[in-house]
């Protein structure tokens, strides 16, 4: 690990130098690569930085022990040593967290996808709920959401929400919420106060660039039409909405949100790249299927994941066993108390791998 560290730490120094070069300053792409490798490897740097003083500072006192005679200033040696070695646990703990391989998807925006499942219209409310959740979350982030498909029921659901997310490392947070959510609720439509079970699935794709994807132009069919609104009227008078079909995978996205035809294009290509960026990674994954065993972090959409019961004020992850009484702040949009502690499991899982 220690020569890992110490690589790490020239190449920083390395990229220290070549941003203080005016040739380098000039040039505007050169200078922002530079940037953000500077940007990845600081933390690392800094923390193996202190890690070197605190070890310093550990075999002074050793020293000191060794060669001192008051018996006053020995005791205040050990005190230090033992409070120094315990700092020094922490910072290598921490090396190790930060030595381990990052998604590269980590920094990306997102594209999500919510579908109603099993459970009828109380399915559709559910997902509606969801949305709102999300929605909720994504702008206490300072995010920000563009609704790319919806499919609207009459009592305020969705039967399918698909919408965008741009922001600093909004897949890194998001990635975990990729499954089946369950809800366990009396529905208003039910009379004798009998608690339903429905679900929704969520599926959480990175955004995909062009350099990640390649789309053949020949490979897409276009449609075009005019937008609908809710109960079928239409909204536009021009033939703004887009239908794009990818014709090797038999993919479909439509996209009507937006009133120019352009822009309803762009955000269906962008939603169409993160699908099948989406398939690229679900063969890699399966490549790699004894990484997989643990759900953490796997995104399976299959799986179920979490449970929302509303008369216990409860939520349920199954993957890592945690339960909160606090539905009504989740709901609110307070996901991290979930998803933090997902990332400290899915960290801890890697941690073991490495170790």
């Amino acid at each position: 690990m220690f020569e890992k560290l110490k690589e790490v730490e020239e190449k920083f120094e390395e990229v220290e130098r070549l941003m203080s070069l005016p040739e380098n300053i000039s040039n505007r792409e050169k200078f922002m690569s530079l940037s953000k490798t500077y940007n990845e490897l600081k933390e690392i740097v800094d923390t193996y930085r202190e890690y070197k003083e605190v070890k310093k500072d550990i075999e002074e006192n050793e020293e000191l022990l060794r060669e001192e005679k008051d018996p006053e200033m020995k005791e205040l040696a050990r005190e230090e040593i033992k409070t120094l070695q315990e700092k020094l646990q922490d910072l290598e703990y921490r090396l190790k967290i930060l030595l381990l391989p990052k998604d590269p998807n980590d920094e990306k925006g997102v594209i999500i996808e919510i579908r109603s499942g099993t459970g009828g219209e109380e399915a559709a409310l559910f997902a509606g709920d969801l949305f709102r959740m999300y929605s909720k979350y994504v702008e206490k982030k300072g995010w920000k959401l563009e609704v790319v498909e919806a499919n609207p029921t009459e009592l305020g659901g969705f039967k399918e929400v698909v919408f965008m997310v741009e922001g600093n490392g909004a897949f890194s947070k998001l990635k975990y919420e990729s499954g089946v959510h369950r809800v366990q609720r009396v529905p208003e439509t039910e009379a004798g106060g009998r608690i339903h079970t429905s679900a929704a699935t969520v599926a959480v794709l990175p955004e995909a660039e062009e350099v990640d994807i390649e789309i053949k132009p020949e490979d897409l069919r276009i449609d075009v039409y005019r937008s609908m609104g809710h109960g079928g009227q239409s909204v536009n008078t021009t033939d703004s909405a887009v239908r794009i079909t990818h014709l090797p995978t038999g993919i479909v996205v439509t996209c009507q949100d937006e009133k120019s035809q352009l822009k309803n294009k762009a955000k269906a290509l962008k939603v169409l790249r993160a699908r099948l960026l989406d398939i690229e990674l679900e063969k890699q994954q399966k490549e790699r299927r004894d990484l997989r065993r643990i759900q953490i972090g796997s995104g399976d959409r299959s799986e179920r994941i979490r449970t929302y019961n509303f008369p216990q004020n409860r939520v349920t992850d199954h993957r890592i066993g945690l339960t909160l009484y606090k539905l009504d702040s989740i709901l609110e949009g307070n996901l991290d108390e979930i998803i933090d502690p997902l990332i400290a499991s899915d960290t801890a899982e890697k941690l073991k791998k490495v170790i």
